[in-house]
């Protein structure tokens, strides 16, 4: 299985079936561009047609792809989306990375006791981060 980038669980994304129902087996074996895993409180069927959106960014934040793998846990599902066009990864790696500061912010600022300016926050996660989250999603 790829290496997919983890969602951070306490930002809420939405899994909402296209109309394309359903990708070949033969077709989803050659998608190799990587994407992102969420939770999801239902099971997907892999080769289904999704779109990922998420609320917090409005409505342009969607990001049509398709399940690579799902995986029951022990009250929800984990989802591996996989986009097939180099732009969609693009775009959904963009708004994933502001996802990932946003929850290391909150964290932050949990463990400090005090609010903190998302500049030098976006700075730090980048200077710990950036190396493995460039690579994350490539075979």
């Amino acid at each position: 299985m790829r290496r997919f980038l983890r969602h951070p669980s306490d930002m809420p994304v939405e899994l909402v079936l296209r109309k394309q129902a359903f990708v070949p087996k033969q077709r989803l074996n050659n998608i190799s561009l990587g994407g992102v895993a969420c939770n999801s409180s239902r099971g997907f069927r892999r080769g289904s047609a999704v779109e990922l959106r998420i609320p917090l960014f409005g409505e342009q934040a969607r990001y049509p792809g398709v399940v690579a793998w799902c995986r029951k846990l022990s009250d929800n599902y984990l989802v591996g989306i996989a986009f097939i066009d180099e732009d969609t990864l693009f775009r959904a790696r963009m708004v994933e990375q502001v996802c990932q500061i946003e929850h290391y912010r909150q964290q932050r600022e949990q463990e400090l006791g005090e609010q903190l300016p998302i500049e030098s926050i976006a700075q730090e996660w980048i200077a710990q981060h950036a190396a493995e989250f460039s690579h994350a999603s490539l075979n």
